[in-house]
């Protein structure tokens, strides 16, 4: 008697699951039934392509990135926290970096381990000074054009453009891109020279008088 509840409660669970046939009813059809159709995505991108390029869109567009690809490469944005210096400071900075890797040959083996220090002056020499100045301060481009000559200084600006200065000075310049280097020395303020001074290197921020530059 037991095991015959059981069946009968199992074929009901089943009725239930699967929908018996006895209670079922039509509905019939409620709206339109549309088969589902998957657009092609490069299809689509194509088309839309197409599209800006016939209405003249995709021409304007692209005249309008290229010019301001261009605007940023004449005209970088300025170096963010870097001013003009007030007054004098100076400070030794040491180069060195520790590895967070080992180093290893072409057949694997470690000519470097994780966490050695490695001071890059210990194998290359900084033969040029480098001087840090904003572009557009005239007082500082002339002031960094006298104080030493091209074979011994290299000029990096943090503000300005570099293209417009060596068409003007017959000089070539840089530019510190995303101030990587002014964050790496610590430089606030320019100009600025780092010099060599043994396994350390020497940064002076300098504070340049307007007036006196003109005078001279």
């Amino acid at each position: 008697m037991g095991q015959a509840r059981g069946i009968a409660s199992v074929a009901a669970g089943l009725a239930l699951l699967c929908g018996g046939t006895a209670g079922a009813r039509d509905y019939g059809q409620q709206g339109a039934v549309f088969q589902v159709q998957e657009e092609d995505f490069l299809k689509v991108v194509e088309a839309r392509l197409h599209a800006l390029q016939k209405s003249g869109a995709l021409t304007a567009l692209n005249r309008r990135m290229s010019e301001t690809v261009k605007a940023q490469v004449l005209d970088p944005p300025p170096v963010r926290g870097v001013s003009a210096a007030q007054g004098p400071r100076t400070w030794l900075f040491d180069p060195s970096i520790v590895l967070q890797e080992d180093i290893r040959d072409e057949e694997n083996r470690v000519i470097a381990a994780r966490g050695t220090r490695i001071n890059p002056l210990d194998h290359v020499s900084l033969r040029q000074k480098l001087v840090f100045l904003d572009g557009k301060d005239e007082a500082q481009v002339r002031w960094a054009l006298t104080s030493a000559s091209s074979e011994r200084v290299r000029l990096i600006l943090t503000s300005g453009s570099a293209f417009r200065l060596m068409e003007r000075h017959q000089r070539r310049f840089y530019f510190d891109q995303g101030g990587a280097l002014t964050a790496r020395f610590g430089i606030n303020h320019v100009p600025a020279v780092v010099e060599q001074e043994g396994r350390l290197l020497r940064i002076r921020e300098l504070a340049i008088n307007p007036a006196a530059e003109g005078r001279r």
